[in-house]
């Protein structure tokens, strides 16, 4: 660990804009306790952990909550590079929201430590490295005291769910507040129509279909190792191209599709079908393919079809919808926000046949998921959103893990599945080895689904 001085640079994403609207959340029930707020002037401290796009995202939406004073007081990455970038573009629009000097800047891979150091309890830890350092980085949250938000997904297979799961529990015991990246659950627009469905104005739904057909997607497609980099550095760079990091682009990409569609279900599905393949390598290295059609399939027997696809030329889509008995619901289309909801009394979904849609303009569900946040702090309510991000994370896997093996795949058999792909990232060293090693080619293994059928994809 090391700390820095200022540079600039860019980010992935810029932060959201500001919405006002703060309101309850569902979340699991715990030990009510005295909460512990971050300091007698009211100011909730922040410390961001992992300064990608996604992670400098959330410090902006988090600085833009209403409830009350925020401030962002550490930051922390595994490169100084990104750390700066993110300093520098949060500092354009939040500068007044930030006392993050240079002692309090912390590069390397204990860096998450010193950042939480820097936090009192009732103060929030955001958690926006790749998904295989969750674990060690929540459970040192939850040893300080101190409530988290974490990015999605959670885990990336069997035994890290089951790990998340207690430390979820022990969270929810020391009554802190944890929220998970899975914005669409607090999505405006998603929510009334969840609640439409659960009334019964589509009837018993029989078939979900969720689509995320787009074009190549940054870091997914990955090429050789840049002469100089060490193994472990690469891999945690460019980390969407490695399932030990992160699950692959199906964990990361596919998930919210995936979730959002479960909701409306309000179920998760029991197993598993799917198939998945490559078109054309070229220099890749990558573990991912570039088509993915996974067949997910509830204890009733209804099913959830999935399609994903990263390729140039070919149809996009980015949608998800339900398909009932007396109608048919659109869930989300052209992305994740606005989601743009509606109910058709048809499957077609003409203009004619639509018997609801969402009113008006949707406010972020991003902004949202932290003004809910931040309320339940602030007024010591329950918020534990852990068990549902590790179910969300878990099914996803089974899907990844039928596609990659070319075999039916259970909830249960995901869950129990031995094997871990990373069980030392607790332990890793820019000096010593990565959790995946590539052969004399400078290629890494591959799923090679009906031949590999060991599971470990």
């Amino acid at each position: 660990m090391r700390t820095l001085q200022e540079s600039s640079g860019l980010t992935r994403r810029e932060a959201l804009r500001t919405t006002t609207r703060v309101a309850a959340a569902s979340a699991l029930t715990g030990l009510s306790v005295p909460l512990v707020h971050a300091g007698e002037t009211n100011t909730i401290q922040i410390a961001l952990i992992g300064c990608g796009g996604r992670g400098t995202g959330a410090v902006g939406d988090a600085l833009s909550t209403q409830a009350g004073p925020v401030k962002l007081v550490a930051m922390a990455d595994c490169f100084e590079d990104r750390l700066e970038s993110s300093y520098a573009n949060l500092s354009k629009r939040y500068a007044d929201h930030m006392e993050v000097n240079s002692d309090r800047k912390f590069v390397g891979l204990d860096a998450y430590k010193h950042a939480i150091d820097c936090l009192k309890p009732g103060d929030v830890a955001i958690l926006a490295t790749p998904p295989a350092f969750r674990w060690p980085h929540f459970a040192y949250a939850i040893e300080k005291g101190v409530h988290v938000f974490m990015e999605k997904p959670v885990t990336v297979d069997g035994p890290t769910t089951k790990r998340m799961l207690e430390l979820g529990a022990e969270s929810v015991r020391k009554n802190l507040k944890v929220g998970v990246g899975l914005m669409c659950r607090h999505c405006e627009a998603r929510e009334q129509l969840y609640q439409r469905i659960m009334d019964g104005q589509i009837g018993e739904i029989l078939l979900l279909r969720a689509y995320r057909m787009v074009g190549p997607t940054g870091s997914a497609a990955t090429g050789p190792r840049p002469e100089g980099m060490s193994e472990l550095e690469h891999q945690i760079r460019r980390f969407h191209a490695f399932l030990w990091a992160s699950g692959g682009s199906f964990s990361d990409f596919l998930i919210h599709n995936i979730d959002e569609c479960c909701w409306m279900k309000n179920a998760w599905p029991i197993k598993a079908q799917g198939s998945g393949g490559n078109f054309e390598r070229g220099d890749r290295v990558d573990q991912n393919f570039d088509t993915y059609s996974v067949e997910y399939t509830f204890e009733d027997g209804s099913k959830l079809m999935l399609e994903g696809r990263n390729m140039e030329g070919c149809h996009q889509e980015f949608a998800s919808y339900a398909h009932g008995t007396k109608g048919a619901a659109v869930i989300s289309t052209s992305g994740h926000s606005p989601a743009k909801c509606r109910i058709s009394k048809t499957q077609n979904f003409n203009r004619s046949d639509l018997t609801w849609s969402f009113p008006g303009r949707e406010p972020s569900p991003y902004q949202r998921e932290w003004d809910h946040l931040m309320a339940a702090i602030r007024e010591d309510r329950p918020f534990n959103e852990v068990q549902r991000g590790c179910q969300a994370s878990l099914v996803t896997s089974m899907g990844r893990m039928a596609a990659h093996t070319g075999q039916v795949v259970t909830y249960d058999d995901m869950l129990n599945c031995p094997h871990e792909f990373a069980p030392n990232v607790d332990r890793l060293s820019f000096d010593g080895p990565a959790p995946l090693v590539a052969d004399e080619t400078g290629k890494y293994p591959r799923p090679a689904p009906g031949i590999k059928r060991d599971r470990e994809y």
